[in-house]
């Protein structure tokens, strides 16, 4: 079986027969698989009036079960902090998250979940792992093990890690 990934391969492979191709053709899977990924996370979400990043946000603050400091949640969503606040002024107004002021400290702010943004995390969260589920479906139970076991040590080797 091929995939898109190797007529590419076979076309540098013509042109520039020098080149080793390996990591170009497993980078280039990774990109496509987000890019895939992401449109079928998308349209799930969409069913909620909701974007993808809005869930990741909500589902942290959900899975924490505590109020995070600005900085933590950035952090956790590995997004920079001049985006997290616009991504929190977005949730405010929807009156999904609030901002709370830190006991002792009047420079940080909590970010909490409000009710709605509990509820709807919670309304969206089985669907979501069915999703997961289903997008991984055309892999044996062997193989989705493989591949999380393959892109941890990846996502190690470069640095992502607690």
């Amino acid at each position: 079986m091929r995939d898109a990934v190797d007529d590419f391969l076979d076309q540098w492979a013509a042109q520039r027969s020098d080149l080793d191709l390996d990591a170009m053709g497993s980078v280039g899977r990774i990109l496509r698989l987000s890019r895939l990924v992401n449109g079928h996370l998308k349209d799930y979400f969409a069913q909620y009036d909701m974007e993808t990043w809005e869930f990741d946000v909500l589902a942290t603050l959900r899975r924490g079960g505590k109020p995070l400091t600005a900085k933590a949640l950035a952090a956790s969503v590995m997004i920079g902090s001049a985006a997290l606040t616009n991504r929190v002024d977005r949730l405010v107004a929807r009156g999904l998250v609030s901002r709370e002021s830190v006991p002792g400290d009047r420079r940080s702010l909590h970010i909490a979940l409000t009710d709605a943004g509990r509820d709807l995390v919670d309304r969206t969260v089985e669907g979501h792992v069915r999703n997961q589920r289903k997008i991984l479906s055309g892999l044996e139970d062997a193989d989705r093990d493989e591949l999380g076991r393959i892109l941890r040590a990846l996502l190690v080797s470069l640095g992502d890690t607690r």
